[in-house]
């Protein structure tokens, strides 16, 4: 382990004002990394960046996508945002919340999105008016999906999904040239490097596509694990994830250029559990690697909620250090503003989360316990949630994981949940199930999409055909880097 070796060691983190960089990837969980015991990946890039970053080993965010972006966005359960889907009109953030970047924006930073947004295609739900001053992404949760109400991508990219997609850069769509997630970090890397040029504090968030089905990737990147034996989905999938190594790996390398690190916060997790658990090889099911966990993606498990999270900031975080308290995606937004120096309003929602900065300058600080809640909602578009309070459902503390209101584990002595042990422990359980019932009664008024009709058009397919009309759709030009 090796400590700080300058910069802000031993001083108040608060006010700091560090560029952010957050790179969150989409369906990748702790088993697709090598350097978290992967046999069959390769990703020397992400191994080499957990080496040099501070690591919270016990980091949870929500079972699927749109929530978890929800939650860090607003610094609260995605529930209270109303969002308790990924389609439906249920992944729309609640017009209500004011998100962190909205804030660090009015205090001077310069914020980016380059990917997957995924909370609401209607133009008041777009991040252009969510706080993002610069925006370059594709619609719904996934290039090329397309579903009943507003939750679509763009029409052209459901004929050539990940490749020359075509992406909403600020106001105006534009085609761009080659593999998508290559795109987005070109995209990001150029813009990043303009703030550094102009001398601006940024807050960029690269959101990835990738490795989300789809399992799709340049062949090139297919052709090792296809030589390998394994069918095309599962190539496709590996493949995406390695090309991520790829990306980061020149992120990295662009940060080590521009001598960038000791002013440039930089954090890496992934949005959910992991998915991908099974392949064919040789035509035979196989498993995966999964960490050790019994569940991934959408689970109410540890599984589909515990997730990588390394952060890397030069001179002022530890190198190999491991944080192992009970820390969450809800933690972002005071952190965030706590950082840049920004005085969170009273008059916004609620925050759930809480400050990491005591752990970020020391470890081992004290931490005092907390519940986290998980859901994983998608009860059907209409009904009443409350029939669907115990279905999927968890509380988490630093020891207990009580699931569906049946199950409890001791995560500290069974961090896979092998043995349930609900029997053994009624007083936890009473408690926990109280904490539950009290949390669900004051989240459910806030529900607020539960019962919005479908839209009568998908936003960005009326977008898309009134440009080609009026203007056509120019070919994307990326800035250099």
């Amino acid at each position: 382990m090796t400590a700080p070796s300058s910069g802000l060691l031993g001083q108040d983190l608060a006010g700091s004002r560090p560029n952010v960089i957050l790179f969150m990837t989409d369906d990748q969980g702790m088993g697709d990394l090598s350097c978290l015991g992967n046999p069959l990946l390769k990703t020397p890039n992400l191994d080499r960046f957990y080496g040099v970053s501070t690591r919270f080993t016990d980091f949870h965010v929500s079972p699927t996508c749109a929530p978890t972006r929800s939650a860090i966005f607003s610094g609260r359960h995605e529930f209270r945002n109303g969002v308790t889907h990924t389609i439906r009109e249920r992944e729309r953030m609640a017009l209500s919340t004011t998100t962190f970047p909205k804030l660090l924006h009015r205090a001077g930073y310069e914020t980016g999105i380059f990917g997957k947004w995924h909370l609401g295609d209607e133009d008041a739900y777009q991040p252009y008016n969510r706080g993002f001053g610069e925006v370059f992404i594709h619609g719904a949760g996934g290039i090329g999906q397309s579903y009943p109400g507003s939750c679509a991508d763009f029409p052209p990219n459901r004929k050539n999904r990940y490749f020359d997609c075509h992406i909403l850069h600020n106001d105006t769509i534009v085609k761009t040239k080659g593999f998508c997630t290559d795109v987005f970090f070109d995209a990001a890397l150029g813009w990043i490097r303009a703030q550094r040029e102009a001398e601006k504090p940024y807050f960029a968030y690269i959101s990835t596509n990738a490795p989300h089905g789809p399992m799709i990737a340049p062949e090139s990147y297919k052709k090792r694990f296809l030589d390998l034996g394994y069918d095309a989905n599962t190539a496709g999938r590996c493949g995406m994830i390695e090309n991520i190594d790829d990306n980061f790996g020149r992120l990295m390398a662009k940060l080590d250029e521009w001598d960038a690190w000791e002013d440039t916060l930089v954090i890496f997790m992934t949005d959910n559990g992991q998915a991908g658990r099974g392949a064919k090889r040789y035509g035979k099911r196989v498993p995966m690697f999964t960490a050790g966990f019994k569940t991934g993606k959408g689970s109410p498990y540890e599984g589909g909620t515990h997730v990588p999270c390394f952060w890397r900031w030069k001179g002022v975080l530890g190198e190999g250090v491991d944080i192992p308290v009970l820390t969450a995606h809800i933690d972002y937004y005071k952190t965030f503003c706590a950082l840049a120096g920004v005085e969170i309003p009273g008059d916004i929602q609620k925050i759930d989360g809480r400050s990491l900065i005591p752990l970020l300058q020391n470890p081992k600080a004290h931490w005092e316990d907390r519940h986290l809640f998980t859901h994983q909602g998608r009860w059907e578009k209409g009904s009443d949630p409350d029939k669907a309070k115990f279905k999927n459902c968890a509380v988490r503390t630093a020891r207990w994981r009580l699931v569906n209101n049946t199950e409890l584990y001791d995560i500290e002595s069974d961090p896979y949940e092998m043995t349930n042990v609900i029997d053994a422990h009624a007083d936890v359980v009473a408690g926990l199930r109280a904490v539950y019932d009290t949390w669900w009664e004051e989240t459910l008024p806030l529900m607020v999409n539960e019962d919005v009709p479908y839209a009568p058009a998908q936003p960005q397919a009326v977008r898309y055909e009134k440009q080609l009309e009026d203007q056509g759709i120019p070919d994307w030009k990326p800035r250099p880097f």
